[in-house]
């Protein structure tokens, strides 16, 4: 089972992420990024950050230690914030933190940072096999810490548990992966492919499922008749993706110019769809 720590001290939000996690401090002396089950991508996301983390971790992935928060909302009393105290309030009990890493900075798409085509094809086949979509040049979700890469917010991940009455049409889908944060580094998803897929195997997969807490679980909900039977689900769906992996394997990444040309295009679309009385007014933070 994952850690469970006790939050002892709510120290600030992270505005930037959509879901506003919060740095805090707790029972075993940790600091930990805590993303909380109030917050609107519901618990669906933190056990898309569980099974998705954990597997990276096994595959030799680096991706911040795990744990579990039990947060009472009274750690947070001081936040004046009345949107962030709705949030902490709904948060009571238990929430998934992830080791805060000091001095880590955000990764910038394109930047030296000596990552080879194999370490960036392992970082596209994992969200390929996750159908994580969400690691683009606009939302890296990447993190630099002593100049290595570390995999942060994986919630996106597994998109097919948020509709599981079709996800077997989702066992062979190809994701769209040409504008990944990694692309520009000639990602190696085959020579990836041939080292992963044999290393997921059920019975890893089994083991990573078991780590997401029951009350995050909803079986109900998605059809299912026990915990048991949906964390079978998952098991069932990942391991016949593995098995298929060639179908889905990405193997075009736009080129710069590409991703410069769909800017603009996507820039002058905004601009056909404002009233003709705002077409000529700058937008605001760039320069005209």
């Amino acid at each position: 089972m994952l850690t469970t720590v006790k939050a002892l001290r709510y120290l600030d939000p992270l505005r930037a992420g959509g879901s506003v996690p919060g740095i805090v401090e707790a029972s075993d002396l940790g600091t930990y990024v805590v993303k909380f089950a109030g917050a609107a991508q519901g618990h669906k996301a933190l056990v898309a950050e569980v099974i998705v983390g954990e597997l990276g971790r096994r595959l030799g992935l680096r991706v911040p230690e795990l744990v579990l928060v039990d947060f009472d909302p009274a750690v947070g009393a001081h936040e004046p914030d009345q949107e962030i105290q709705d949030l902490l309030r709904a948060s009571a009990g238990l929430n998934l933190g992830m080791d805060y890493l000091p001095g880590a900075r955000d990764f910038r798409p394109g930047e030296a940072l000596g990552v080879g085509a194999l370490e960036a094809g392992r970082v596209v086949w994992l969200d390929a096999l996750t159908a994580n979509v969400d690691r683009t040049r606009a939302n890296p979700n990447l993190m630099v810490w002593h100049k290595r890469l570390w995999l942060i917010d994986n919630g996106a991940g597994l998109v097919f548990h948020h509709r599981w009455s079709t996800h077997l049409t989702a066992v062979d889908r190809a994701y769209d992966m040409s504008g990944h944060a990694l692309g520009s580094y000639t990602p190696d998803v085959a020579a990836a492919d041939a080292e992963l897929a044999p290393l997921v195997t059920p019975e890893l997969l089994r083991e990573v499922v078991a780590l997401v807490p029951s009350q995050w679980l909803a079986p109900a909900e998605d059809g299912f008749a026990s915990a048991d039977e949906l964390r079978e689900a998952y098991v069932a769906h990942l391991a016949a993706r593995v098995a298929v992996s060639p179908r889905w394997l990405p193997r075009c990444f736009a080129t710069e110019e590409q991703l410069r040309a769909a800017e603009e295009a996507a820039r002058a679309r905004t601009a056909a769809g404002r009233p003709s009385w705002l077409q000529q007014v700058p937008r605001l933070g760039r320069e005209e």
